[in-house]
C-alpha cells in the first residue's frame, strides 16, 4: 500500500509540473540579477526583495560582484536583470545590445575613510582630489578594489583628475585586493589604511578599527545606480516579463519608497530618484 501511495503522489507532482499547478511555479519562479557588492553587503537587498516577493510570488536570486564582472556575467546571458553603479559602462553595455533600457533607481555617495591618526593629512576635507594627492604623496597605505567594480572604476577616474598616473605612482603603499567592498574595508580596517568605499556599505560596516570617514561632500563623490532588462533578443531564455515585473516595482512608488525606508542607526543609505 505504501509503495503504491508512493507512486501516485509521485505521479501527481510530476503531472503538477507537466500542467505549470503550483507544485512547479512556487520553486520554478525566479529571476538572476546580478548586481554590485554594494547593494547586498549594504543589506539593501534583504530589506527589499521580501516585499518584491510577496507582491508578486517571484523570487529574486542575487549574484553580486563587481559592477564590470555583472555587466559581464549578463552579456554571457547568465542573469536577466543587472542593478549597478557605473553609468559609462551600463551606456557600453546598452550600446552593445545586451541591454534593452537603462532606468536610473537611487543614488548615495562616496565617501574616503580613513585612519583617525590621518597620516596624508586629509581629514575633513571637501575636495577629493586633493586627498587622493596627498596620499599619494605621503605614500599613506591605500586600499583598492582592484576588481573592475562600480568603485573602482570611480577611484581611477579620480585618481586621474587629481592628476596621479596610478601606474607610475603604485607602490607598496597601494594594494590592490581584487575583493567586493565589504572584504576591501575589512583590509584597510586591519592595515589602518585610507580607502573609497560607498557610504551604504560603511554605515552597515561593523569592523571599522580605527577608520573613520575623512573625506565627504564633494560633488564627484555622487553615486548613480541604476537597472536593465538583459535583452532577450541575445539571449532568448532571459525571463522578460519576470525581469521587467521587478523593474517596475524597484522604480515605482512602492519600490521607491522601500528603498527610502532602509536604514541603519536612523541614517538612510541609499536615495531614490527613478524618473516618474
Amino acid at each position: 500500500m505504501d509503495l503504491i501511495r508512493r507512486s501516485f503522489i509521485t505521479s501527481a507532482v510530476a503531472a503538477a509540473i507537466a500542467m505549470g499547478t503550483p507544485f512547479a511555479s512556487a520553486a520554478d519562479r525566479f529571476i538572476t540579477v546580478s548586481s554590485t557588492t554594494s547593494t547586498e553587503q549594504s543589506g539593501l537587498f534583504k530589506h527589499l526583495l521580501p516585499a518584491f516577493q510577496a507582491k508578486t510570488g517571484i523570487e529574486v536570486r542575487v549574484v553580486a560582484l563587481g559592477t564590470g564582472q555583472a555587466l559581464d556575467m549578463a552579456r554571457r546571458g547568465d542573469a536577466d536583470v543587472v542593478f549597478v553603479h557605473d553609468k559609462v559602462a551600463e551606456e557600453k553595455f546598452i550600446a552593445e545590445g545586451f541591454g534593452v533600457k537603462r532606468q536610473e533607481v537611487m543614488y548615495n555617495d562616496f565617501i574616503l575613510v580613513g585612519p583617525k591618526s590621518d597620516p596624508a593629512k586629509v581629514g575633513g576635507g571637501k575636495d577629493i582630489t586633493e586627498a587622493l594627492k596627498g596620499i599619494q604623496a605621503a605614500q599613506a597605505p591605500f586600499v583598492s578594489r582592484g576588481d573592475k567594480s562600480g568603485t573602482h572604476a570611480a577611484e581611477l577616474r579620480l585618481w586621474k583628475a587629481a592628476g596621479v598616473d596610478l601606474d607610475a605612482a603604485k607602490g607598496a603603499w597601494y594594494r590592490d585586493t581584487g575583493s567586493g567592498m565589504g572584504p576591501a574595508l575589512n583590509t584597510a580596517a586591519s592595515m589602518n589604511a585610507y580607502i573609497l568605499a560607498d557610504r551604504g556599505t560603511w554605515l552597515s560596516f561593523k569592523n571599522r578599527a580605527d577608520l573613520t570617514v575623512s573625506v565627504e561632500g564633494d560633488k564627484r563623490l555622487f553615486n548613480q545606480y541604476g537597472v536593465i532588462l538583459v535583452n532577450p533578443d541575445k539571449h532568448p531564455h532571459v525571463k522578460k516579463a519576470d525581469g521587467q515585473a521587478f523593474i517596475d516595482w524597484v522604480v515605482s512608488a512602492e519600490g521607491q519608497t522601500a528603498i527610502a525606508d532602509y536604514k541603519i542607526d536612523g541614517q538612510q543609505l541609499f536615495f531614490p530618484n527613478a524618473v516618474k
